[in-house]
């Protein structure tokens, strides 16, 4: 049965219902492939086809398609303009095997298969319908051969001149242009229609030409004609015709109005060409409304209103007008939108069981309102139908296109068909939904048990438990089937990135970690990706290899403000995916504030007003308002006032007489920003001075004269024109009245004044507006001179051998003649005691600050004959000196000898020498020499001593050594004052059964590269060493151990020393030699292997260790290792003399290194004369191990 219903107001629509006799069941729908799969029939249903298409005559042929799919495969027909069409009918139509496709071969005359084609695709179940589909076949346009005779006018007069251009496929583009094809000028007065003719609203003489050519352009048909060119003739009028305008377009036989029609979507062009003269100006209203701002454009000099994309809304009336001084004219355009058919619902075919009812719905609008027709199989249906299987299609249209919708229609009786494979394996992760599938076909539909209505299982929020296996029952009145499926539940995956929400400084980095967890059966298939606000982020790097992205890994160097977002770090298996984020904050200085404005403009102070900058993630803690003047100092900018970050106003105190302009900056955490643009200027009124100058002050002058002066005003305590200073003084204690002068300058001298006297003082600014406050005053005094009188009494007490104690009276006051600065002590050597010959003096100072009677002398040399003077000294010179005073230092304990050598060694005894002292600071009394066993060990023997009574003795021969055992040697000169400080040397006595004896040879020239030894045991080992020749230290430049060769062997070279191949041998050991020589003297010098300081600190001076014991304490250092054994001190009964005197008491000048840190009682004190002994200048020349 098929029932027609009537259709609804607001579009077409049809309702096609087909009824089978029997219940209406569920409709169940199927692809195309499963029902091929199980060899359903099945309608046949159009996939592809061509639509409108242009035959162009350089293509080589032209394809029109129509593909179509179905059960058993469908045949295809076609129909042109309406009759039925036979592709056989045309050698040149090609075909295609089950394809309604078929190709036309451009053989030339193709003009005949221009039309409107239809394809059918057929089985035995229906026949599915295609589209129209119009194949044009354009002819070559052609502008036709004519003769145009010239035009010949008057100058204002109107013209038209026309092209008519060929018919073509279309855009079609015109152009005029002369024979040159230069193109024509186009202006309010000159123009082209839409149509392609060329309008004068009036003609000028500079118009006539007789090359006026119109060109068509076909893009598509790529081609271009030309029209035979046209004459135009102007000449002179006798009189100027001016008029009012006229329309050309629309013409004035339409009327005042028309009515124009649009497609909707499309594109709206409405145009008025006037003439007259002078040339109408055209205008463009919309009368029922405004026009669309948005899509409305003029064109071609206002002649054209172009609206595109035209919508309901752009119905209504519009209107022109052409206006000249002359008058004006109008036409309205009456705007109709309408639209093709489009669809608001399409039929919906399927597969249905026996005794279904269906409703076939069709519905679609328009304007007009679209007609619709339903066909069965392509055949229009006129009557009742019962059939089983066909293709409905539904078709609307109206003036504007037509559209077509089909809709299959089979129906199925079997029993259910399962469409999901048996024993399907399923997973999924904790937490999250599993679905396990079991599509069914049935016809009738099938009966399920808890399942979605598309025959799947759904299991929400899984747990571990749901694993296991499940099974899909389907069954209808035909039949039943069931299948089975297994489900395993795995570990969700996790992830977390760190750092957290991480704030940033601009130009810093960040590294951002993503770490994750997931289930060990998805390692296959687990991936890491990172977004950025969404967007993926590249896996290698940016183009700049800023942003850097390693698997679990995001680094991103150099953070710009652009880098702020959200990044997220994506973990993805086979089963899950989940998202973590991390909000990366970019913190920088504070955009510069803008838009500074003024306002509340007071003498003194002015309101500056501004709007605060993007702050960059840091708030702004506070805003720097600085300022500029363009009268004293212009361009440098200085900081007026701070406010609280939040405040963006702020009412700034203002200095007169000055002409300023201001600026923000605003500083957060992170820094300061740029400073903002300048305010406009703002020039403050002049006013008399605030304040006087400071820092008064009286200068060193000459004796006679006083300089008075005064740090002079800023430029922004000025306060107006005309800046002076009244100077104001008088002396004190002295009933008199003031001296005044005004000066511009900021001193003034004044002469013949008395030497140091005290005077009162004012200064105070004046200004052309009035004065300052009344100024405070100031005691200076007038110029010093040099004081006039010596110290007296000088006196000299004797501390020790190096340091005196100096006494004197000081100076009257009123001698001094200025402000006492201190007193100096000048001593110098006269002679020594020791020889006593007399020396040039070589003057020493010591200056003593501050009104003082005495002061301590100290790094005088011992045993000596001294001069001292005193002088009181203030800040213009010098006074007199007094009388010198003559005073002797006692004896010191001399120092260290110059050197310490072992001249002869053997394997129980050794031969020492030694050098007198480099001063010896008193009468010698003799040496102490002193020795001990050493071993490469911190263990050390006892310290033997020898007394060496005679002065002149310098060198001593010890016994009783032990063979083969290494020993340290001492040796210190003593006066009878105590021992001085002793020089050291280690040496290894021979093995027993030795019987060398060391040797030193002549003297060796630096320039040598070899000398001979003569006179050496065969078979024998030596130890030869280099030395400097005046063995100051016994330090070797080289040492190396050599063995001779013994009897037996010397045939066996005999001959060799004449060979050339020996000689050269020979040379090259030696340079080679020579190198290792320089190499070695370089080492030695850098304190390389020979190190003294490394065999000092191994075995230290022992008596050197036992005085710093008893004069410094406890005192240790990390860096030495203490000695196994205590050693007896030499001088251990001698304590260290203290000085009570404090470091003040020493003054200041060449001894002035001497600080309160203690070096200075260290260097002077008695324990340092008394014995105190010190290791240096030490060296280590180990003895030969065999002889």
């Amino acid at each position: 049965m098929i029932l027609l219903s009537p259709a609804p107001q607001q579009g077409a629509s049809s309702f096609l219902q087909l009824c089978y006799t029997g219940i209406c069941n569920t409709l169940i729908s199927l692809g195309k492939e499963k029902l091929v799969k199980h060899h359903f029939a099945q309608l046949p249903t159009i996939t592809e086809q061509s639509h409108t298409q242009v035959a162009y005559p350089f293509d080589e042929d032209f394809t029109i398609k129509c593909e179509a799919r179905g059960n058993p495969q469908p045949t295809f027909n076609w129909t042109k303009d309406g009759k039925p069409f036979n592709l056989l009918s045309d050698p040149r139509i090609i075909t295609f095997n089950n394809s309604g496709t078929f190709v036309i071969q451009n053989h030339g005359i193709i003009s005949n298969f221009q039309g409107k084609y239809r394809c059918y695709a057929s089985n035995a179940l229906g026949t599915a319908m295609s589209e129209e589909i119009e194949l044009i076949v354009p002819s070559v346009p052609k502008f036709p051969k004519e003769k145009i005779e010239p035009l010949d006018v008057e100058h204002g007069d109107s013209v038209i001149l026309h092209c008519n251009p060929p018919k073509g496929i279309p855009p079609l583009h015109i152009y005029w242009m002369n024979i040159d094809l230069q193109h024509i000028p186009q202006d309010e007065r000159v123009s082209m229609s839409l149509k392609g003719d060329l309008y004068f609203a009036n003609v000028e003489e500079n118009d006539s030409r007789s090359d006026y050519c119109c060109f068509a352009a076909f893009p598509r048909l790529r081609t271009i004609v030309q029209k035979m060119p046209m004459t135009l003739k102007v000449s002179r009028s006798n009189f100027i015709k001016e008029r009012k305008p006229k329309l050309l377009i629309p013409p004035e036989s339409a009327g005042s109005s028309s009515s124009v029609t649009v497609i909707k979507g499309g594109v709206l062009l409405l145009e008025c060409i006037a003439e007259g003269l002078p040339t109408p100006h055209l205008s463009w209203v919309k009368v029922t409304g405004n026009l669309p701002k948005d899509k409305s454009v003029k064109e071609n000099f206002g002649k054209i209103l172009k609206i595109e994309q035209v919508s309901a809304a752009d119905e209504g009336t519009y209107q022109c007008t052409a206006s000249n001084p002359m008058g004006r004219t109008k036409h309205e355009f009456h705007v109709h939108v309408e639209e093709p058919p489009r669809w608001i619902k399409e039929p919906e075919g399927g597969v249905y069981s026996v005794g279904t009812n269906l409703v076939l719905l069709c519905e679609a609008i328009g304007n007009p309102e679209p007609t619709i027709q339903w066909k069965l199989n392509g055949m229009p249906i006129d009557s009742k139908y019962k059939v089983l299987h066909a293709v409905y299609q539904c078709e609307a249209s109206n003036k504007h296109g037509t559209i077509l919708a089909s809709a299959n229609v089979n129906v199925l009786n079997i029993a259910p068909l399962i469409l999901t494979s048996d024993g399907e394996n399923y997973a999924t992760v904790v937490g999250y939904s599993a679905f396990l599938h079991c599509e069914i076909f049935a016809s009738p539909a099938a009966l399920r048990y808890e399942l979605n209505k598309n025959g799947t299982l759904e299991i929400k929020e899984t747990k571990k438990d749901d694993s296991g296996s499940y099974a899909c029952w389907a069954s209808n009145s035909v039949g039943k089937r069931a299948i089975t499926a297994n489900l395993d539940i795995r570990d969700a995956t996790k992830i977390v990135i760190t750092p957290k929400n991480p704030r940033v400084l601009k130009s810093h980095s960040i590294l951002l970690k993503c770490q994750s967890e997931y289930d060990s059966h998805l390692k296959n298939s687990f991936k890491l990706s990172w977004r950025k606000d969404g967007d993926q982020l590249p896996v290698n790097s940016t183009q700049d290899s800023r942003i850097i992205v390693d698997m679990d890994t995001l680094f991103i160097s150099s953070v710009t403000l652009e880098d702020q977002g959200v990044y997220m770090c994506v973990a993805s298996t086979s089963l899950d995916s989940v998202v973590a984020e991390s909000r990366l904050i970019v913190l920088d200085v504070p955009d510069p504030p803008e838009d500074l404005q003024l306002s509340e403009h007071q003498n003194r102070s002015v309101r500056l007003s501004w709007k605060a900058g993007a702050s960059h993630n840091s708030p702004v803690n506070e805003s720097i308002i600085e300022y500029e003047e363009s009268q004293w100092e212009p361009g440098r900018w200085q900081e007026l006032t701070q406010v609280p970050g939040n405040d963006t106003t702020a009412l700034l105190t203002l200095a007169p007489y000055m002409n300023y302009q201001f600026r923000v900056v605003s500083v957060n955490a992170v820094g300061r920003s740029q400073p903002s643009k300048p305010s406009l200027r703002y020039a403050t009124p002049p006013a008399a001075p605030d304040k006087n100058p400071e820092n008064i002050r009286v200068e060193a002058s000459e004796p006679n004269e006083m300089v008075m002066k005064w740090e002079p005003l800023k430029p922004t305590e000025r306060n107006g024109p005309g800046l002076e200073y009244k100077v104001s003084w008088r002396q004190r204690g002295v009933e008199t009245d003031w001296n005044e002068e005004l000066v511009k300058k900021h001193s003034l001298t004044l002469r013949n004044t008395p030497t140091f006297v005290p005077y009162e003082i004012k200064v105070q600014a004046v200004n052309n507006l009035g004065t300052g406050p009344e100024p405070n005053v100031t005691t200076g005094y007038s110029g010093e001179d040099t004081p006039d009188a010596a110290p007296s009494g000088v006196s000299v007490d004797i501390v020790n051998s190096t340091l005196v104690k100096v006494f004197w009276f000081g100076i009257p006051r009123d001698r001094v003649r200025g402000h006492l600065k201190g007193y100096k002590v000048s001593w110098w050597k006269t002679k020594s005691m020791l020889d006593g010959k007399r020396h040039h003096p070589e003057k020493h100072h010591l200056t003593f600050v501050g009104d003082r009677n005495y002061g301590m002398i100290p790094g005088l040399e011992p045993f000596s004959e001294f001069r001292l003077t005193v002088v009181a000294y203030n800040s213009k010179g010098d006074g007199p000196e007094s009388s010198p005073v003559v005073f002797e230092t006692p004896e010191g304990v001399p120092e260290q000898p110059r050197f310490l050598k072992i001249l002869n060694f053997d394997k129980d005894s050794v031969t020492l020498s030694w050098g007198l002292p480099k001063k010896a600071n008193g009468h010698l009394t003799g040496y102490i020499l002193q020795y001990q066993i050493i071993n490469e060990t911190h263990e050390i023997g006892p310290l033997s001593d020898i007394s060496v009574a005679n002065r002149s003795t310098l060198s001593w021969r010890l016994s009783g050594l032990s063979a083969s055992t290494k020993y340290k040697f001492y040796v210190k000169a003593c006066t009878a004052k105590g021992c001085g400080n002793p020089v050291t040397e280690e040496g290894l006595t021979m093995a027993q059964g030795s019987k060398g004896i060391g040797k030193i040879s002549e003297a060796v020239n630096p320039t040598q590269k070899f000398h001979p030894i003569e006179a050496l045991e065969p078979g024998t080992e030596y130890t030869v060493r280099l030395v400097t020749k005046n063995w100051v230290d016994n330090n070797s430049i080289f040492e190396d151990v050599i063995e001779t060769r013994g009897r037996a062997y010397a045939g066996i070279y005999d001959g060799i020393s004449t060979q050339g191949w020996f000689i050269g041998l020979m040379c090259a050991v030696a340079l080679l030699t020579l190198l290792l020589l320089t190499i070695c003297f370089v080492r030695r010098n850098k304190g390389g292997k020979y190190s003294v300081k490394e065999k000092e600190d191994l075995h230290p001076d022992p008596e050197a260790q036992s005085i710093k014991d008893e004069i410094f304490g406890e005192y240790s250092d990390s860096d030495e290792k203490p000695l196994k054994g205590s050693l007896r001190s030499i001088n251990g009964d001698i304590k260290a003399t203290e000085s009570a005197d404090s470091l003040v008491d020493y003054g200041e000048g060449e001894h002035g290194m001497f600080n309160e840190d203690g070096s200075f009682i260290g260097a002077y004190s008695g324990s340092k004369e008394k014995g105190s002994v010190e290791s240096t200048g030490s060296s280590t020349a180990t003895f030969p191990l065999h002889a």
